[in-house]
């Protein structure tokens, strides 16, 4: 601890100027450099943005994350030339040697499997969609399907980590965080950006797919769980009130704003921020995860169950965080890395997830929510034109695939009951409009008021942005 002459020492005007300069200098720059703001500028911001690049279509996020990689093949991009060719060799004019994974570079034949299940028109524009998702399908005019989508990636985890943060190494923000970074929460009781998990088995999700990377901690995701405490230790121990855990609080905040003036590190400012969120959180946390008191017919609508961890659960839980102001909540749901026992696997999936994504499309709209929410559903790749193993009547299992796959979009200035892009006849390689992971950030920013080049942080002395070098706008999926 710093004793009475250190901290004297310290709060003298030759200390505060000497470590201030830089500082001074830096705001005196940025004053002659931009004395008013753009007239463009018209938005206010709550975080790091004082104010927004253009006027938002979107005021916040809901990312249906689904791990493991669901098959476009499957479920939105019908390929019934496919179909025909089961059991025959992947033609090398499709693949152009390709680099493909070690779990079937070792296959003595690449064999063409069709999907089982089949393919029905949805909605007044008539989206082909699986038999699979009748909900999603019945919600098709509200949505976006990109076709063509790719990655770099071709492995899970450097897949995902580029998916939510542009790169495939760990230690940079994920859109979550950037987003939070840059427009802050509209709600002071709730973290800007909110994490609910679902589903068993399947990939292991790490906590920094929803980390705030060199971002201050305060923008990272924070995890609520479906059962026992919503937050970990959120809770006040047994014998302490709310009155004593508050005097603790005011305490501690106090050695804190101390040591912060002493030494001016950022993150013991993350730390204060951090414990008095918490402290609000204990009152407005409970009340948000309590879904029994939502009417029985939306519980209907959802397939929730009260008490129990799920995918429909968290679709709700998504909506009701998304009526509180939170501008990132992120779902994860597990399980969907279908190497074998692909027909099973996808119905299990399916039977989970299509009920709850499409309630929540519903559910949004009928509460005047939907225009200025963005949903994404996707995976981080896709899967393989050629099966993985043996192909039975009834098996058969898909490798990874990252050179094409389907995400859906809906909301938040998104232009409802399009299909952009198109792969070949096997569902390989991309035909038109292919769509970067970088255009989609890029894209996702636009939609929030942000322009992705201007949204940027300081780090080890360089600028760093979340599109990094890259991205531009996906204008035909713009309303």
């Amino acid at each position: 601890m710093f004793g009475t002459d250190d901290i004297q020492r310290t709060l003298t005007r030759r200390a505060f100027l000497t470590r201030s300069t830089t500082g001074i200098g830096a705001i005196a720059l940025a004053t002659l450099l931009n004395p008013e703001p753009a007239a463009a500028e018209t938005v206010k911001g709550h975080g790091a943005l004082e104010m927004l690049h253009h006027t938002p279509k979107a005021k916040r996020v809901i990312y249906l994350f689904q791990s493991g990689a669901p098959s476009h093949l499957d479920l939105f991009d019908p390929k019934p030339r496919l179909k025909e060719l089961t059991g025959t060799e992947l033609p090398p004019s499709v693949r152009l040697g390709q680099r493909i994974t070690g779990m079937t570079a070792g296959q003595k034949q690449l064999l063409c499997v069709g999907s089982p299940f089949e393919f029905k028109r949805y909605g007044k524009h008539g989206v082909e969609m699986s038999e699979m998702v009748p909900h999603i399908g019945g919600v098709a005019d509200e949505i976006a399907l990109v076709r063509s989508m790719f990655t770099e990636p071709i492995n899970h985890d450097p897949a995902v980590t580029f998916f939510g943060t542009g790169h495939q190494q760990p230690g940079r923000p994920t859109m979550g965080a950037w987003v939070a970074y840059g427009l802050g929460s509209e709600n002071e009781n709730l973290p800007a950006y909110v994490v609910l998990t679902s589903g068993g088995g399947g990939q292991p999700l790490q906590a920094r797919y929803w980390g705030n990377g060199f971002l201050p901690g305060n923008y990272q995701g924070v995890q609520f769980r479906s059962q026992g405490d919503p937050v970990l230790y959120v809770s006040d121990p047994p014998g302490l009130n709310p009155q004593g855990r508050r005097a603790l609080i005011d305490a501690m905040q106090d050695l804190n704003r101390r040591q912060l003036g002493i030494l001016g590190d950022p993150d013991i400012a993350t730390h204060i921020d951090n414990y008095e969120l918490a402290f609000r959180m204990q009152t407005s946390v409970p009340e948000l995860m309590d879904i029994a008191k939502e009417p029985k017919e939306v519980l209907e609508m959802y397939g929730a169950e009260p008490g129990k961890a799920s995918f429909a659960n968290n679709c709700l839980l998504a909506r009701r965080l998304a009526e509180r102001g939170v501008r990132f909540i992120q779902l994860c749901h597990r399980d969907w890395d279908h190497h074998g026992g692909l027909p099973d696997g996808i119905r299990n999936q399916t039977k989970q997830t299509d009920r709850p994504s499409a309630a929540l499309i519903r559910d949004l709209r009928q509460r005047g929510l939907l225009d200025d929410t963005l949903v994404i559903w996707g995976g981080e790749f896709g899967r393989t034109a050629y099966s993985q193993g043996e192909i039975t009547k009834a098996s058969f299992g898909r490798d990874h695939h990252p050179r094409c796959y389907s995400m859906w979009f809906a909301g938040g200035g998104i232009k409802p009951g399009l299909v952009l892009g198109a792969t070949d006849d096997f569902g390989y390689n991309i035909v038109s409009d292919p769509v970067d992971v970088h255009d989609l950030h890029a894209t996702l920013l636009h939609l929030l008021g942000i322009e992705h080049k201007r949204l940027t942080y300081r780090f080890e002395g360089r600028d760093y942005r979340l599109t990094d070098i890259h991205g531009e706008l996906v204008k035909p999926l713009l309303a």
